[in-house]
């Protein structure tokens, strides 16, 4: 009983215990919060690109095989093998190409602002999607992106038709509709109705040869995916549109796979899905790489923010540990400071077990009082980032997290409960092995040297 009366005393009267207990809090709430963050960027990375590409994506190559045959440029046949596989739960075909978005009539001096402006001209350039809009609601999340609320929203009048003239809009129609991304509506000035211009080059089917092709499309509104350079970029259309538009060169450049059960099928479905594809001579070969999860084709970002977060705990450990190396000089002085004390309570009968848990205590006080702190704020730092951040921005008047520039519109952060039981533990058993020294050096004292200490 007076181990823990005593321990806990030498803590209180003691303030310079404090720095050990405010070291640990700052280490373990800095650990929780930024692997939080980390581990949110990775999860929020991995539901952007899911959302926006599926779980599987085909890509066939257009190269002629040994015999001189090519894989089929209809989408049709893949569709047809891809929709009775009990695996899958729905595809969707897409038409992807490159260009410029130009502006025309009043607006026309936005356009030449970007192009002619080395740094902003990469804003001008956009990737055209063609795609079967009930296919695609069902195979990827666009109908929550184009529900999704944001600061410069443009909703369409009918989100299961997204391509048709607004119900206002009364001219006549030469125009085709099309739905852009919320940040490129921004980025260009982009209203409802504004007409623009889609310029690129396609190959011509006489000569082999690029020629340029250009046609003017209205907006009929905006969608949002949360990845800002998907809305910066983006703008869809009805496939057959922009295959018309490139003078039906191609009807489809890939196709989307959702899965019934990805994560079960995850470890697999690359294998199978090419060999059951290069056996029906709808892709060029087996193991060309024409057939990729989503997590295949977004390897190297993903990679990338596990390795960041893998460092960033590393780094942050050592907060930590400096920490428990702080209750270790903290526990000497005391250990110095108190000989009488430690003389006095060995001549009433302490044994040295006894001394040398008084001082392994005051070590687990500091520890257990900045685990839990640290926890507490650690966490509730975490679920509260993004407020805490734009409250900081707006009272430092300081840009901090600018969503704009990064991939995401908000600050993720997942707290992990097993992450946070395992922070914890590890800095009670560091701050554990860094007290034991003290503690043994104190049971050591001869009681008659320690009672002569002045």
């Amino acid at each position: 009983m007076y181990v823990r009366f005593l321990s806990w005393r030498y803590l209180l009267r003691r303030r310079i215990n404090l720095i050990g207990v405010m070291g640990i809090t700052v280490g373990v709430g800095a650990l929780i919060m930024i692997l939080s963050i980390m581990t949110g960027f990775l999860e929020e990375s991995r539901k952007t690109v899911r959302g926006s590409l599926s779980d599987v994506i085909i890509q066939p190559l257009n190269l002629p095989r040994a015999d001189g045959s090519l894989v089929p440029k209809s989408a049709e046949r893949l569709l047809e093998h891809l929709r009775p596989d009990p695996r899958i739960e729905a595809v969707s075909a897409h038409l992807s190409w490159g260009g410029i978005l130009l502006q025309t009539g009043w607006d026309v001096s936005e356009s030449e602002y970007r192009l002619k402006d080395p740094q902003g001209s990469e804003l001008a350039f956009a990737q055209f999607v063609g795609i079967d809009v009930q296919d695609e609601f069902q195979a990827t999340q666009l109908r929550e992106a184009l529900e999704r609320e944001g600061e410069y929203r443009i909703p369409v009048d009918d989100v299961e038709n997204p391509f048709a003239a607004p119900a206002t809009h009364d001219e006549p129609e030469f125009y085709e509709w099309v739905v852009v991304g919320e940040q490129m509506a921004r980025v260009h000035n982009l209203y409802k109705g504004a007409l623009i211009n889609l310029v690129t080059v396609v190959p011509s089917p006489m000569t082999d040869e690029l020629e340029p092709s250009s046609r003017k499309f209205r907006v009929a509104g905006t969608f949002r995916s949360g990845e800002n350079e998907i809305d910066l970029s983006r703008i869809y259309l009805d496939r057959w549109e922009l295959s018309d538009f490139l003078s039906d060169t191609h009807e489809f450049t890939q196709v989307l796979v959702k899965l019934k059960d990805y994560e079960q099928e995850r470890e697999t479905i690359e294998a199978d899905l090419s060999s059951e594809l290069a056996e029906a001579r709808l892709i060029h070969h087996a193991k060309s790489m024409e057939v990729r999860t989503w997590e295949s084709f977004r390897g190297p970002l993903l990679g990338a923010i596990k390795n960041e977060r893998v460092l960033m705990g590393i780094m942050l450990a050592l907060i930590v540990l400096v920490a428990a190396f702080t209750v270790f000089a903290i526990l000497m002085m005391m250990v110095t400071e108190k000989r009488r004390d430690i003389g006095i309570l060995t001549a009433l009968g302490a044994t040295p077990r006894s001394i040398m848990s008084i001082f392994l205590m005051i070590g687990m006080w500091n520890a257990l009082l900045g685990c839990s702190l640290g926890a507490f704020l650690g966490i509730l730092g975490a679920i509260k980032i993004d407020a805490i951040e734009q409250w900081l921005s707006a009272t430092l008047r300081v840009q901090i997290f600018d969503r704009e520039v990064y991939l995401f519109d908000h600050i993720p952060s997942v707290v992990s409960p097993i992450a946070v039981v395992a922070i914890v533990l590890g800095a009670l058993l560091a701050t554990a092995l860094f007290s034991v020294i003290p503690a043994w050096t104190a049971s050591r004292l001869h009681p008659i040297d320690a009672l002569r200490a002045e």
